[in-house]
């Protein structure tokens, strides 16, 4: 039976009147990479500090590697990784120093020469002080301290925002590294959902504080589907079909975005509706989220939208 590493039971948060998280449930296997994804402002952020036990919550509990986050040991914090959102690094050390500085944390469990490694893969000059770095540079120094201790659990909350393409593709690569070590769990918060496609394995979607979807990201992948179909006269007056998210209809087009429904039923529906012809549509991971997670009455803001 795999093991849970991470777990949340009716985990609640306000700030003040505000609802940041209503009653996230959620359970997260060992050896997996889990993209944790939501628009601005979802509570991907809250939600990491709650399990981090670096805030309270206002109800509910949450667990990792089996103990209360609310009081979690040395010995257990020694066992998680956490990056922080922006790289927040002791300006004033060096590489070297910072390194010391860490090391000291984790006595019997940090690897100088993983560390020493990943410095060198980065190309990083070892004496330069953190306040002479580049962002991306920080985001790669992070992750190397993150990793050095060998953390069972990994959380990143968001490591690569504003990072440039080739940087990032670094960074990511660093995180294979990590993967590649049998049993460690990532949870890796980004925007960026091509990120999430190439690293992770399970997908966990929350949207306005509530989980959306919480399942493997091919899953995720086969649920969200695009169908185009075509009619001789006009579209349907009415769209009944089950999983139906958005309705889009030009003059003889229909597009539906549906989650959940299988092809029969999608041929069912067209050949019923006495569509001409229909196809299923690629869409990928970006677009997906995007419709999954977009208020039922969207509508596009601008006129060269519709065409």
């Amino acid at each position: 039976m795999t093991e849970t590493v991470l777990e949340t039971e009716g985990l609640k948060k306000y700030y003040g009147s505000t609802l940041a998280l209503d009653h996230l449930n959620l359970q997260i296997p060992q050896g997996c990479i889990c993209g944790f994804v939501g628009r601005n402002g979802a509570g991907k952020t809250t939600a990491i500090k709650l399990m981090l036990g670096l805030l309270r919550p206002t109800a509910g509990s949450s667990r990792l590697l089996g103990c209360d986050s609310q009081q979690l040991k040395p010995a257990i914090r020694q066992r998680i990784g956490y990056v922080t959102e922006g790289h927040r690094l002791f300006r004033w050390m060096s590489i070297n120093e910072l390194e010391k500085f860490q090391r000291a944390f984790f006595p019997k469990q940090w690897d100088d020469k993983f560390f020493a490694d990943m410095i060198e893969y980065f190309g990083l000059p070892r004496k330069r002080k953190i306040k002479h770095l580049s962002n991306g540079e920080r985001a790669q120094v992070s992750l190397a301290l993150a990793l050095a201790p060998n953390p069972e659990l990994l959380i990143m909350d968001d490591p690569t925002l504003g990072l440039d393409t080739a940087i990032r593709r670094q960074f990511l690569e660093g995180m294979i590294e990590l993967i590649m070590r049998e049993g460690r769990t990532v949870l890796f918060s980004s925007h960026i959902l091509g990120d999430v496609e190439r690293v992770s394995d399970r997908i966990v979607v929350i949207d306005k504080g509530v989980l959306r979807a919480n399942c493997s990201l091919e899953e995720f992948r086969a649920a969200i589907k695009k169908v185009v179909l075509s009619f001789a006269d006009s579209t349907p007056a009415e769209v009944d079909i089950d999983g139906l998210l958005h309705c889009r209809s030009s003059e003889k087009e229909l597009e539906l975005i549906l989650v959940g429904t299988a092809d029969e039923q999608i041929a069912e529906w067209a050949k019923s509706n006495r569509a001409q012809k229909h196809q299923i549509a690629q869409m990928n991971l970006e677009d997906q989220f995007i419709e999954y997670t977009a208020p039922p009455n969207h509508r596009r803001l601008f006129r060269w939208e519709e065409k």
